[in-house]
């Protein structure tokens, strides 16, 4: 019993100097800007900060998206590719070595490639929805944004026949760039097709959006060990946010 008292009252303590040591940032989603330009893309923007600053479903008095926001602040002396660890700019190289290149793309012009891509692993970070493996995804239907302070643009790696292997579908919110959705084939995970998708959408993405100045990538606590150890490598490091509307 002792023993468990002093391992419970050693956790508390990591945790407590974790939660202290975590930068406290303040994100913009200038709400204001996607209201005068596109009602579609002010409502999603409502939706993310209601979802984000509502209580946590298991600590109540936080906020669901407040603690340990897995966050990359661009820096104007380093870039995104110079910032990160570099075994993570090895797999980059790995990637672009063996013949695999990243493109803005249209999700409903690659439906098939995505619906393989989902199906190569039933496993990812725990089990995927029956329907999403089974079932060939449905065609979007989101308006072209009409702001370059909001949108919804999904980008993808393909091979050098035009295959796409790996993709992701990104939020953007004002100062916000997250990655919702990432996935990459089973198949050719060696090879380095998702550090080189998180790598490019990072170094790519502001010239399309330049409000963005930080890129998130979910929660950094919450993560299995080798999860966070993933976004560590990738500079995703635990922050405080307060989200502005």
């Amino acid at each position: 019993m002792l023993k468990k008292i002093k391992d419970y009252k050693e956790k508390l303590s990591y945790f407590y100097n974790e939660y202290n040591a975590m930068p406290r940032i303040s994100i913009d989603l200038k709400y204001g800007e996607a209201c005068s330009s596109d009602d579609y893309y002010a409502k999603i923007t409502k939706d993310f900060y209601d979802e984000s600053t509502k209580r946590h479903n298991k600590l109540p008095l936080i906020k669901q998206f407040e603690y340990g926001v897995a966050l990359f602040k661009y820096n104007d002396e380093k870039s995104y590719l110079q910032s990160i660890e570099s075994s993570a700019r090895r797999n980059y190289k790995k990637a672009l070595r063996n013949g695999f290149s990243f493109c803005r793309i249209e999700f409903n012009d690659y439906l098939d490639d995505i619906w393989e891509i989902r199906k190569s692993a039933p496993v990812r970070q725990g089990e995927m929805p029956e329907d999403f493996v089974t079932e060939r995804p449905k065609p979007r239907n989101d308006p072209q944004s009409k702001s370059t302070s909001h949108g919804y643009p999904y980008f993808g790696i393909k091979d050098e026949n035009g295959k796409l292997v790996a993709y992701a579908g990104c939020l953007v919110a004002g100062q916000l760039l997250m990655v919702q959705h990432i996935y990459g084939h089973y198949e050719y995970q060696s090879y380095g097709v998702v550090p080189m998708l998180l790598i490019s959408i990072a170094e790519e993405a502001p010239s399309s959006y330049p409000s963005i100045k930080y890129y998130n990538y979910g929660s950094y606590y919450g993560a299995l060990a080798s999860m966070q150890r993933f976004k560590k490598k990738f500079q995703f490091l635990p922050h405080k946010v307060k989200w502005q509307l």
